[in-house]
């Protein structure tokens, strides 16, 4: 990737944290710390990567995102918004009653969303079954699932996984944000799921562990995913959660709070000198 690519990513990635926190702020609830470790990868998937349209949400043969860690819908309906999916005006009625965005993705009553989720576990099943119906129909999309790491803690996760190998299922390619932390602490102590790489290979994926705030390693990552034939794909993502605030940045306790009035000036205020400095260079 050329620097001026990588530049408007990050530029891109900054708006998509500036979006999340609107909406959480406005919401005084919802998922930040979450929706801004799996920022980049969010704007990596709308912006590079995926097949879609947004004047055509519906088209059969676009790829597929499935948001199984559904609580980070923040962070997805910022891309979405910036992608064209919707207003940006939407993100600050997220949460109110009667408005389009709610706590937790909804296919039914936002545009963009391919998949209803937030019971833990349950997204990255239905992306295989999408992946399975492309099979089944000869089509050529791509499912795509972003996963969190206290989210594969879950069983149901494994069942999934042994599915997808099983159907060998190369239009399948699950992505984990490994942040660490969960909403009872650290992954690492509350259920210990490591070594994450090592148990997707040993389900029959193709394994990557990448710098998931990094886009050159992203890049590198879902350009090879697509090369693997005949087993799923799996990129463990290594990211920092609340990434881009500095007072958000590894701190459990910004899994699933909204920021106050200061704390959401600071916060846009950091965000706002990042992309004043990235759009400078």
């Amino acid at each position: 990737m050329d620097n001026s690519g990588k530049k408007q990513l990050q530029i891109l990635a900054c708006k998509v944290r500036m979006g999340a926190i609107e909406g959480v702020f406005n919401a005084k609830s919802g998922h930040l710390g979450g929706s801004l470790s799996a920022a980049d990868i969010f704007t990596y998937l709308y912006f590079k990567e995926m097949n879609i349209d947004p004047k055509n949400p519906k088209d059969e043969n676009r790829d597929r995102m499935v948001l199984s860690k559904g609580h980070c819908a923040p962070g997805l309906y910022a891309t979405l918004a910036l992608k064209g999916y919707f207003d940006k005006n939407e993100l600050k009625k997220l949460r109110h009653i009667g408005a389009m965005l709610q706590g937790h993705p909804d296919m039914k009553g936002t545009p963009g969303i391919d998949m209803s989720s937030g019971s833990l576990g349950q997204g990255i099943s239905a992306a295989c079954g999408m992946a399975l119906a492309g099979k089944m129909d000869k089509k050529d999309y791509r499912v795509y699932t972003v996963l969190g790491d206290g989210e594969i803690e879950e069983g149901q996760v494994w069942e999934a996984a042994m599915f997808a190998a099983h159907h060998n299922l190369d239009n399948l390619c699950a992505i984990v944000d490994s942040n660490g932390l969960q909403i009872d602490g650290a992954v690492a102590e509350v259920g210990g799921p490591e070594p994450i790489d090592e148990k997707f290979r040993a389900f029959g994926f193709d394994v990557q562990v990448i710098d998931g705030n990094n886009f050159d390693e992203i890049e590198k990552a879902f350009n090879h995913a697509k090369t693997v034939k005949g087993k799923p794909s799996a990129i463990i993502a290594k990211t920092v959660k609340g990434k881009g605030v500095s007072y958000m940045e590894d701190q459990v306790g910004w899994h699933g709070k909204a920021p106050n009035a200061d704390e959401y000036e600071t916060a846009m205020k950091e965000l706002n000198n990042t992309l004043s400095g990235l759009e400078a260079e």
